[in-house]
């Protein structure tokens, strides 16, 4: 007579929590990598061709960013850019839990800097829209200066938070701030995502700047940001108690974290590494 063996079942718990955790964590340093990326082409580039004097060369990725005789416009540019640096340099660093916990006066004071630099930048930004020739079409000009009204509106909620020490609200404005302040570098990337896919331009014309695709992805990224719904979609989520809700979010934000390392992977290497190399 056979012995009949009795096998232990094992029960593996599901937690969607975790899995929506490590979809943040792989965004938040997909992003970081992405956006320091950035930070240094810019002070490399930026940064040189302003201490040699060589403001001419800014015209190769700015049109009409550098006018002979314009100071002031000059300055504001020069400005607007540089300051740019801290933003995508010192944004994902203010984000750090590890830098909240153990240097928080370092975290508050880069907050400060960051929401002072990101209102100077914006309205720098909306100075060199209207007044400096930029290219693409009216709907991109207004999406921009809509974009410039969230940053300015987003900072103030975030520095009134943290003064009225409301923590919790200050870190959910604080993160809203970082994605709409973030535009311009969302922008990059989606379009260089959108090259890289479609092996070059495809729905506008490169040389003007204008047609169907650039207009919709100006109005989803600063308009409309996706990036503002997918983040309260997070917050969402984290409260949620339907497990197909939490994991729902989890696997869309892998895949906007895999369309996003597409385009920093593009725009790495054909963008801001051939200017500075």
């Amino acid at each position: 007579m056979t012995e009949q063996i009795s096998y232990p079942s094992v029960h593996v718990k599901y937690d969607p929590q975790k899995l929506l955790n490590l979809a943040v964590r792989t965004w938040f340093a997909v992003t970081t990598i992405g956006q320091w990326a950035f930070g240094a082409y810019i002070v490399v580039f930026y940064g040189a061709s302003t201490a040699s004097g060589d403001l001419a060369k800014w015209n190769q990725v700015l049109p009409h960013g550098y006018v002979k005789g314009d100071w002031a416009g000059n300055l504001v540019v020069e400005v607007h850019v540089l300051l740019a640096a801290i933003l995508v340099l010192g944004g994902p660093l203010q984000l750090l839990p590890f830098v909240r916990r153990n240097a928080p006066l370092f975290h508050r004071w880069l907050g400060r800097v960051y929401v002072v630099t990101a209102v100077i930048v914006a309205t720098g930004g909306l100075v060199m829209v209207w007044t400096r020739g930029a290219v693409g079409d009216r709907a991109q000009h207004v999406s921009i200066s809509i974009q410039t009204i969230y940053i300015i509106l987003f900072a103030w909620q975030a520095w009134r938070c943290a003064r009225a020490r409301q923590f919790d609200q200050h870190r959910k404005w604080a993160l809203r701030l970082f994605m709409v302040v973030s535009g311009v570098w969302f922008f990059r990337i989606g379009l260089m995502c959108w090259l890289v896919i479609n092996g070059g331009p495809a729905g506008f014309d490169p040389r003007t700047f204008i047609g169907p695709f650039l207009t919709a992805l100006a109005v989803l990224v600063y308009a409309l940001p996706v990036s503002l719904g997918l983040l309260e979609l997070y917050f969402y989520a984290q409260k949620a108690k339907k497990h197909s809700i939490i994991a729902a979010a989890a696997l869309l934000i892998f895949g906007v974290t895999a369309l996003m390392g597409v385009g920093i992977f593009g725009a790495i290497a054909g963008m801001w590494w051939p200017r500075i190399g």
